[in-house]
């Protein structure tokens, strides 16, 4: 029976635990870890400092943003994996090949994960590129709805073969407008409708197969004043209209996007009661520490659930393994183009 934990993902300073880290994991309300590039020395490093954290507490969900491109904190000793946009391309190009190339790049991508004692990656991104979004940008599978529910339908299914829980963000989607929600607050002024016609499109067809999801930190005035995250609308659609019965991620609370709901302790309430199962808090150990106190006996069981559940495969035997060889070479050399 899966037991509950405490809903706060905390980040850490560097690349080994400190003793205070170590008597912080001991917090009841704290239930997962995520990793940045300052945690990061190579893959090795990142399986060491995965094991000494469950050494610590067994129970906490292990977490990195690895996917492609941009955002991969774990470079030295992985496969160097191109920005999803490629993959869009190859697809263009060759839609057999390119939906192939999607459902290898999740699998690979859930073996290295795996493999450095991790528990999920948040990805895929299921934003549709819009041309004005400098932070969604290559992250995205396409400017197309279709084409990014359908490679995202790929990765899924990748990262499933390879015992991973999928986590798709940036719900309802960041890619139609320019501003950052990292520093600052975006404003979305579409119609509903053109949002369900375009952005709304992947997480309607592929909510009942991610295993969570991630909100945005936009506000849709069309739908609510509120951005998606702090949202009892927006995740309400998420849960009863579009049948998602995974784990809700915020996206971090310390991002300029979140500051709307208030001080750290208000912002972490404002995210439990829109319906947010899990509150990331990073690069703000104060906020952390706010967000802890008032999440005080607060639990959940959907985050516990996403914990890599197979015998971990080991670093030095993926090599060994036909496909990931053919995969790591078709992603290396896409990256390198």
């Amino acid at each position: 029976m899966t037991q509950p934990i405490g809903p706060v993902m905390l980040d850490l300073e560097g690349p080994q635990l400190t003793a205070a880290e170590k008597r912080l994991l001991l917090e009841p309300a704290v239930g997962g870890v995520i990793l940045f590039g300052r945690n990061v020395e190579d893959a090795y490093q990142v399986r060491k400092l995965c094991s000494d954290i469950r050494h610590v507490r067994g129970d906490l969900l292990l977490a990195v943003d690895q996917e492609g491109g941009r955002v991969q904190r774990i470079r030295k000793g992985l496969t160097r994996l191109p920005a999803m946009a490629r993959i869009g391309e190859r697809f263009v190009q060759d839609p057999e090949a390119g939906l192939a190339l999607a459902t290898d790049a999740g699998w690979l991508l859930g073996m290295e994960m795996a493999a450095c004692g991790l528990d999920i990656s948040f990805a895929p991104v299921l934003d549709v590129e819009s041309g004005i979004s400098s932070v969604i940008g290559d992250r995205s599978f396409g400017s197309d709805p279709q084409q990014v529910a359908t490679l995202g339908a790929a990765f899924i299914d990748g990262l499933h073969q390879a015992g991973m829980a999928a986590i798709g963000k940036h719900f309802p989607g960041h890619g139609g407008v320019a501003a950052d929600s990292h520093v600052a607050l975006p404003v979305d002024e579409r119609s509903m409708e053109e949002i369900k016609q375009r952005d709304l499109v992947p997480f309607t067809e592929l909510a009942a197969q991610l295993d969570g999801v991630m909100p945005a930190h936009v506000i849709y005035p069309a739908f609510d004043t509120r951005p998606a995250g702090f949202s009892p609308s927006w995740l309400g659609m998420l849960r009863e209209s579009l049948g998602f019965k995974g784990c809700i991620f915020s996206d971090d609370l310390s991002m300029a996007g979140a500051h709307e709901a208030g001080d750290p302790g208000a912002r972490a309430e404002a995210a439990l009661t829109a319906g947010c199962d899990m509150l990331l808090v990073c690069n703000d150990r104060t906020a952390a520490l706010e967000v802890l106190k008032a999440c005080e006996g607060v639990a959940t069981k959907r985050p516990a659930k996403l914990r890599y559940g197979r015998a971990r495969p080991d670093l030095d035997a993926l090599s060994a393994l036909g496909r990931w060889r053919r995969t790591h070479a078709r992603l290396e050399a896409l990256a390198e183009s």
